[in-house]
């Protein structure tokens, strides 16, 4: 198979379109170019255009992988899910298989774009800043796809969950007293729902000026 023309993308820097002289066009980067010798009038054997045209596919994946990056930050799991999810228009295929996907990101990971530890620590404290606590947040993660072994130092580098309690509370209570049971058990039924371990919040309650022998229920 003969390249009839090799020019640069008009839309896309860095990017190349090799047309074929059979009509196909493989959309290739600076590195395929390179690596493959590329040029107009290059005669590929079969196998090298197997080769060309998996090199390009991967580069087309890693493009994606790269956009959605920018997009907003995702774990490892969130963006190859991305990649390989089927489109809307059930006809056409993903973008890509799992190994592609998986492959390109390796790539990314390798050059810092992709990093679960650093996305654990960034959902942490978004979340914590809306004044969610550690199991709420844990939930967020799993859901999210990070893996475990990141939630601890995540959850261990948030500040204490003491000004977060006393801020809901502020809130909530709009000065109310905590003096009679009901109003704690309300109180503390509230902050559990956001995700606070038990002995944080009967710490944040007493310090509200809630029941001393109070206890959840």
């Amino acid at each position: 198979m003969r390249i009839s023309k090799l020019a640069p993308s008009q839309r896309i820097q860095g990017r190349w379109l090799c047309h074929l002289e059979d009509g196909t066009i493989l959309r290739v980067g600076e590195n395929e170019v390179a690596v493959f010798g590329l040029c107009s009038g290059l005669e590929l054997t079969a196998e090298k255009l197997e080769e060309l045209t998996r090199a390009a596919k991967a580069a087309a994946v890693r493009d994606k992988a790269m956009d959605l990056l920018a997009a907003r930050p995702l774990s490892r799991k969130e963006l190859v899910d991305k990649l390989t999810a089927r489109p809307r228009d059930r006809e056409k295929e993903p973008l890509a298989d799992r190994e592609t996907a998986e492959a390109a990101a390796d790539r990314l990971e390798e050059l810092g774009y992709l990093n679960d530890g650093a996305y654990a620590c960034t959902v942490a404290e978004h979340y914590a800043a809306k004044g969610w606590g550690p199991a709420r947040i844990r939930e967020e993660l799993y859901r999210r796809g990070v893996p475990r072994e990141y939630w601890d130092q995540a959850l261990e580098a948030l500040e204490s969950p003491d000004a977060a309690i006393d801020a809901f509370l502020r809130k909530k209570l709009r000065g109310a007293e905590l003096s009679d049971p009901k109003s704690c058990q309300r109180a503390a039924a509230a902050l559990a729902r956001r995700g606070f371990r038990w002995e944080d919040i009967k710490d944040g309650l007493r310090r509200y000026g809630g029941a001393e022998d109070f206890e959840y229920e």
